[in-house]
């Protein structure tokens, strides 16, 4: 579960402090384009997810928060929800799966599940107030109706914090079984003496052969610095994965073996700073999906850091010869939208610009030169290619641009370090910058997501500017931009 200084320093700054949630109604919530969901009670917001796939339907748990994260005294006061489909396209809501039952229990955390026989088990962390200090310990539920709704086992909590643990710094247990029908978990955790100061987290690994008794094993994790939150654990295709979230930014490791030893990959395509604590879970013909939330803002301001709960963000997952992972938009969640023809392309009173067939040429080796389109709506889709004739400083767009004194929001490409940048977030390690360059861009509200070559995704959160224009431009350097398409978001 996301736990930074930035959103404690919120929640700590606040007045009001919110019980958990009680009145949330999965009956009058969207039921297709889920990509972007939240409740559709106003003062509620979804975090941390838990995708599970079993017998053809996509389970989705979630976090129910209100208050971004201020529930209970600060202590979260979350509970689980579940949404789930069959073909990614119509969802159905139910009731809250697993909640808060007794006065002792803060927050019900982050977790996994996993079918056996004819139930589910949930696994999670109870965060409750022990000695006067909060302490996470892990807790599991039984569900016999399909995961639909689970009721707590006894003892609860069931297993503590290791001794070498710190005793607030034990959650987001992850459950599998393994080729042998032995059953794991691996648990977030924070080393109180570490080998080296500040490179604590760890990742427990707990073993068992009934669900029920558990014993622990080597760490497939150490020396992160800080705990590794929200672990992600499968095999694909002859590889195995270890997924994690330092500060909610996620992380991933390769290996041909079950438990490393682990290659860091070429590039992080998780790695999304406004998409917080990825969770992964297969889905039909192979394919893979990501899930995350995008965090609201402090006063919805652009500059303001992140606050727990927001948006839900889907991606899917493609596998390279190598092993190494990529991103896409998922295509069954994304917004109702429709084409429309596009605007036209004005040159801006620049000289080294040409307009032809709907296609751009700028030549601005010698500084900047723009071209524009404007009366886009307020929600659309933006497609394109981008050619680049040559080096280049950068290449890109102005987003929800006014004029070139408000010339909104800057999407920069630059292939010689490597990175995609939209206003004040970037990806980095970005490949094949220097040749034709595919672009995909949503605006839909105040969040603007962003796939680059069905390679990497990034998204950012930005209210404040709310011009109708694009800006296209290239600064020292050349490039064709062709294959404009825009589609408005119904």
């Amino acid at each position: 579960m996301k736990k930074t200084f930035f959103y404690f320093l919120f929640l700590f700054s606040q007045l009001s402090l919110y019980p958990q949630v009680k009145d949330y109604n999965p009956s009058i919530q969207p039921t297709t384009h889920f990509q972007y969901f939240k409740p559709a009670e106003e003062h509620l917001f979804p975090g941390d997810c838990m995708p599970y796939y079993h017998n053809g339907t996509f389970y989705l748990y979630w976090l129910l928060d209100e208050g971004h994260h201020s529930g209970l005294n600060g202590l979260g006061g979350h509970q689980w929800a579940l949404s789930t489909s069959k073909d990614l396209k119509n969802w159905k809501h139910y009731a809250v799966a697993l909640g808060i039952d007794e006065d002792w229990e803060k927050s019900i955390c982050t977790g996994s599940v996993i079918a056996e026989g004819d139930k589910f088990y949930a696994f999670y962390s109870t965060r409750f107030i022990e000695d006067g200090h909060s302490t996470e310990q892990l807790s599991y539920a039984i569900s016999t109706d399909d995961g639909i709704t689970y009721e707590k086992q006894k003892p609860n909590p069931f297993y503590e914090p290791p001794a070498d643990c710190d005793r607030n710094q034990f959650r987001d247990p992850r459950v599998f079984k393994d080729k042998e029908g032995a059953f794991h978990l691996f648990v977030s955790g924070y080393k109180k003496d570490p080998v080296l100061s500040g490179q604590g987290g760890y990742l427990a690994h707990l073993i068992s052969k009934d669900l029920m008794n558990w014993t622990e094993a080597v760490s497939p994790l150490t020396g992160q610095p800080a705990t590794p939150e929200c672990s992600d654990y499968f095999e694909w295709n002859g590889w195995y994965y270890l997924i994690y979230s330092v500060h909610s930014d996620t992380y991933y490791l390769k290996s041909r073996q079950p438990y490393g030893p682990w290659e860091w990959p070429k590039s992080q395509a998780l790695l999304e700073k406004w998409a917080n604590v990825y969770k992964t879970a297969p889905f039909e013909g192979g394919r893979r999906i990501a899930t995350a939330f995008i965090g609201g803002k402090w006063n919805n301001k652009d500059s303001d850091g992140s606050v727990f709960g927001g948006n839900i963000l889907l991606r899917e997952l493609f596998q390279e010869k190598d092993g190494s992972l990529r991103t896409a938009f998922l295509p069954e969640v994304l917004p109702d939208m429709g084409s429309m023809a596009t605007p036209d392309i004005s040159t801006e009173g620049s000289r080294n610009v040409k307009v032809s067939k709907g296609e751009i040429q700028i030549d601005s080796r010698n500084g900047i030169d723009i071209a524009s389109i404007a009366n886009l709506p307020d929600n659309y889709r933006i497609s394109l290619t981008i050619e680049p004739k040559g080096n280049y400083d950068e290449i890109g767009l102005y987003l929800k641009a006014t004029d070139k004194n408000t010339k909104g929001y800057k999407l920069e490409l630059n292939t010689n370090k490597r990175l995609v940048l939209i206003h004040n977030t970037l990806i980095e390690a970005v490949e094949g910058l220097d040749k034709p360059v595919e672009l995909d861009v949503i605006v839909k509200g105040d969040i603007i997501d962003i796939n680059v070559n069905n390679q990497r995704s990034i998204v950012n959160r930005l209210s404040e500017q709310k011009g109708n224009k694009i800006f296209f431009f290239v600064k020292n350097g050349s490039a064709l931009f062709k294959d404009v398409k825009v589609f408005k978001i119904e």
